[in-house]
C-alpha cells in the first residue's frame, strides 16, 4: 500500500476513534438530588427542565400547587415544610403535564398515574418506620385461575415462619383500593413493616397476610370503575373462593377454621371485603372496612346474608370494624350505612378520624385492627 493511502487510512481511523469516544462518553448534566428531606422536616424538591416555562409541585401534604423556581443550570426547585412525618405521594406539573420525579425510585403502585413517594421520618419512629427488629418475609407469588389465567398475590409471613415449621398461623386477607395493585399495601401501606413492629412489641398476634390483585381482569376491564361494582364482586368472589383461598391453604401453614380468617380492605377493596366477609360467615369471623366503597342503593343487596338475620350475624362475627376519615368523600354514605347497622342492631366497631381518603389513614386503620385480630376467645 502506498504511503499516501496509509496516511489517509490512519487519519480515518483516528477520526472514527475520536467520534466513538465522544459518543460513548456523553456530557453529563448537573447532579439532581430529589427529594431532599432535611433534619427539620423541610423537603427540597428538584426537577431538571432547562426549556420548561413553568414547573409546579403537587403533593398530598399541600392543599394547592406550589410554584418552583429555575436556577442558571436549568434546575427547578422549591423548599416546603416542615412536613408532618409520614409517607406522601407527589409529582411535578411541567408546562401543564404531570410528571413523576425521575430522580426518585420510590413509586406509588397504581393502574392510573403513578406518583412518586416521599417519606419524612422525623425524630420519633412511626409505626410504619423500618426499625432494627425481626422482619417477616414478603413473597411475590402467582396462582392459576381457569377464567382469569395467571393471578399475582403478595404474601407476608411473620418473623420465625421459616424456623417454626410445626406452627400454623391465622391469616388476614388484605385488599387494595380500586386503581391500586397487589403491591400497594406493602409499598405504600407498609403492611409488612407495621406487622413487624407490632409483633415485636407483642401488640399483634403473628399472622400471615395475603394481598391479592382485586380486579377480575381480563374478564373485568381495568377501566370498569370501582372494585365493588357488582360484576367485579361476582367474578372476584369466584376467583377468591375457588382459586386463591385453596392456593393459600395448600401452600402455607395457615389455620383453616373461620375463627382464624380475617378480611379487610380499603376503598373499593373495602367494599369487596365487606361483601365477601359478611356474606360468607362460615369463612370469616373478622370483617373490616377501611373507608369501604359503597352506595346507598347497594346496602341491602351487598349485605344480604348479614341483614337477613342480625342476631345470627352478631353470634357469628367476632369483630365487624369500620374506619373512615371525616374529610373522606365516602364519609356521608358510610355514616348512613352505620345508621342502618344500628337500626338492624348489628354489632360493629367504628373509628372516625381526621383526614380524607388517604393511605395515611389506611396505615392507621391497619395498625388499630391488627392489634385486635385473633385475640377474642
Amino acid at each position: 500500500m502506498k504511503k499516501k493511502q496509509i496516511d489517509t487510512l490512519v487519519l480515518f481511523i483516528t477520526i472514527l476513534g475520536a467520534s466513538t469516544s465522544v459518543t460513548a462518553q456523553p456530557m453529563r448534566g448537573p447532579l439532581v438530588v430529589s427529594p431532599q428531606v432535611n433534619p427539620d422536616n423541610t423537603v427540597i424538591f428538584r426537577f431538571l427542565a432547562p426549556d420548561a416555562k413553568e414547573v409546579k409541585l403537587s403533593a398530598q401534604f399541600e392543599n394547592k400547587l406550589v410554584p418552583m423556581t429555575k436556577d442558571s443550570t436549568g434546575i427547578w426547585s422549591v423548599t416546603v415544610g416542615p412536613v408532618q412525618p409520614d409517607m406522601y405521594p407527589y409529582h411535578f406539573i411541567v408546562d401543564g403535564i404531570r410528571v413523576t420525579d425521575p430522580h426518585n425510585t420510590v413509586i406509588f403502585p397504581n393502574e392510573n398515574f403513578q406518583n412518586s413517594i416521599v417519606e419524612i421520618t422525623g425524630d420519633t419512629p412511626l409505626i410504619h418506620t423500618v426499625l432494627n427488629v425481626p422482619h417477616g418475609t414478603l413473597s411475590y407469588r402467582y396462582y392459576f385461575s381457569p377464567e382469569l389465567y395467571i393471578r399475582p398475590v403478595v404474601i407476608y409471613t411473620p418473623p420465625g415462619y421459616e424456623k417454626n415449621t410445626d406452627k400454623k398461623y391465622p391469616v388476614l386477607y388484605l385488599l387494595h383500593g380500586s386503581t391500586d395493585t397487589e403491591e400497594t399495601w406493602t409499598k405504600v401501606g407498609r403492611a409488612n413493616i407495621i406487622l413487624d413492629n407490632l409483633i415485636h412489641q407483642d401488640k399483634a398476634v403473628p399472622m400471615i397476610i395475603v394481598m391479592p390483585y382485586g380486579r377480575a381482569y381480563p374478564v373485568i376491564s381495568k377501566s370498569s370503575g370501582s372494585l365493588r361494582s357488582w360484576d367485579n364482586l361476582q367474578e372476584f368472589k369466584k376467583d377468591f373462593l375457588n382459586n386463591l383461598l385453596p392456593f393459600i391453604e395448600e401452600n402455607y401453614r395457615v389455620k383453616t377454621d373461620h375463627n382464624n380468617r380475617a378480611i379487610a380492605g380499603f376503598s373499593g377493596g373495602g367494599g369487596e371485603s365487606l361483601y365477601l366477609g359478611l356474606n360468607n360467615p362460615d369463612l370469616f369471623r373478622w370483617v373490616c372496612g377501611f373507608a369501604p366503597g359503597m352506595q346507598r342503593e347497594e346496602f341491602d343487596r351487598n349485605n344480604a346474608v348479614a341483614f337477613e338475620n342480625p342476631a345470627l350475624t352478631n353470634q357469628r362475627l367476632k369483630m365487624f370494624w369500620i374506619g373512615v376519615g371525616k374529610d373522606d368523600g365516602l364519609y356521608s354514605v358510610i355514616s348512613d350505612y352505620l345508621k342502618v347497622l344500628d337500626q338492624k342492631q348489628i354489632n360493629h366497631e367504628t373509628f372516625i378520624t381526621e383526614g380524607g381518603h388517604t393511605w395515611m389513614n389506611c396505615k392507621l386503620f391497619l395498625t388499630i385492627v391488627a392489634q385486635k385480630l385473633f385475640k377474642k376467645a
